[in-house]
This record gives C-alpha cells, sequence and structure tokens, in this order.
C-alpha cells in the first residue's frame, strides 16, 4: 500500500494542518452536547419531581414542663427538634416566654441568655467571639452574628399550665 493509499480523500481535498485536527470532531461534540443536556434534564426531572412529593413530616410536641416553672430572668437549656439538637427556653425579665435554637450562625457556639446590666439590656451573647442576639428576634445585633442570619425561634404553645415546643419558626416571622 502506497502513502498515497493511506491518506484519507479530505485530507487530499483539504489539505490544511492544524495542531488540534485530533482533538474532538464535530460527532465528539454533539454527543457532548446531548448527554450534558440529557445530564441538565435529568437533574431537573429529579428536582421537580421531589418538589411534588410530600413534605418532611411535621416537627414534634415536646413537653417542656410547667409554664410558671421559670423566674422572669431564668432560662434553661432542652433539646429541640430531638434530643441531640440544643435550643434555650427564656422567661424575659418582663415574663414573656421565648425560645431559639441554641448555635451560634456565625461558628455553632452555644448562646447563653445574659440579664439586663449596666444600662445595656437583656440580650443572647456568644461568648467565643463576643456576639450578641436580640433577645426578642433573635437577629445579630454586635459581632461577627450582626451579618448573618438569626438565630431559628422554636414556636412555644401553652396548654393549660403545660409548655410545649411545637416547632421552628423561619426567620422574619414571630
Amino acid at each position: 500500500m502506497s502513502e498515497r493509499d493511506r491518506i484519507p480523500k479530505w485530507r487530499e481535498d483539504f489539505p490544511y494542518e492544524s495542531d488540534n485536527d485530533e482533538y474532538i470532531t464535530r460527532r465528539d461534540a454533539t454527543r457532548f452536547l446531548l448527554l450534558v443536556s440529557g445530564g441538565l434534564a435529568l437533574g431537573t426531572g429529579l428536582v421537580w419531581v421531589r418538589a411534588r412529593t410530600p413534605g418532611q413530616p411535621p416537627e414534634p410536641r415536646v413537653a417542656l414542663g410547667k409554664a410558671k416553672q421559670l423566674a422572669p430572668g431564668e432560662w434553661r437549656v432542652f433539646g429541640y427538634p430531638d434530643a441531640d439538637t440544643p435550643a434555650i427556653l427564656i422567661r424575659r425579665e418582663g415574663g414573656e416566654l421565648v425560645a431559639f435554637q441554641q448555635k451560634c450562625t456565625h461558628l455553632a457556639c452555644p448562646v447563653a441568655y445574659q440579664r439586663s446590666a449596666g444600662g445595656q439590656g437583656e440580650c443572647l451573647s456568644c461568648h467565643c467571639h463576643n456576639g450578641r442576639f436580640n433577645v426578642a428576634t433573635g437577629e445579630g445585633v454586635s459581632g461577627p452574628p450582626r451579618e448573618l442570619r438569626p438565630l431559628g425561634r422554636v414556636a412555644l404553645e401553652i396548654a393549660g399550665d403545660e409548655l410545649f415546643a411545637v416547632g421552628i419558626l423561619h426567620p422574619g416571622r414571630a
């Protein structure tokens, strides 16, 4: 077989050389585009199906004891929505009961309740980086948390004289 027989006919008609001739063909490019498009379509379909399926089970109803158990200015830690997720229950100095998830939104250090002292109002504080949260809303007011999302607020319900944690409210809701 001669040298001329080994050269494809199209090379004779288009004798231009390029360093990238052997890297990709139109057929390979089309296969790649079809594969990527198919993957994106499949991913979109899975997201759509998951969005259409019923949501997560309702959050548990956890008994926290007697509603009048805490005196104004006192607090305690409990687990919500499970025993491994810390939350903090506070009876504010004005008598209002509030509860928040106890992990700081900066680096997940625990937050603690601080009563009014020295002209500063009551707050939730994170001692790791001197962060402070508003005890009424959970919004960060100083330190690294002020630029992050607020603490998750735990919804409370009083039935008779019993206190229950019944859900986690999304930031921005009371």
